[in-house]
């Protein structure tokens, strides 16, 4: 499980797009959003990494 603070996630259009990228990077990754606490999980055997950059890209950096 990854999980990671994204303080830019901040609305629904934010979850969409955050939710997409993940997907973007792997299609079988569980994502699991909590807007309030700006938290995203991601359930997938890629690495951090992978996600964290292609995040990052759409402007939604780790803290």
């Amino acid at each position: 499980m990854i999980e990671m603070t994204l303080p830019t996630m901040t609305c629904g259009h934010c979850v969409k797009t955050v939710t997409a990228t993940v997907q973007q990077v792997d299609a079988a990754a569980k994502v699991q959003i909590d807007l309030p606490t700006h938290t995203l999980r991601i359930e997938s055997a890629l690495p951090a990494a992978s996600f964290e950059a292609a995040l990052a890209e759409e402007g939604y950096a780790r803290s």
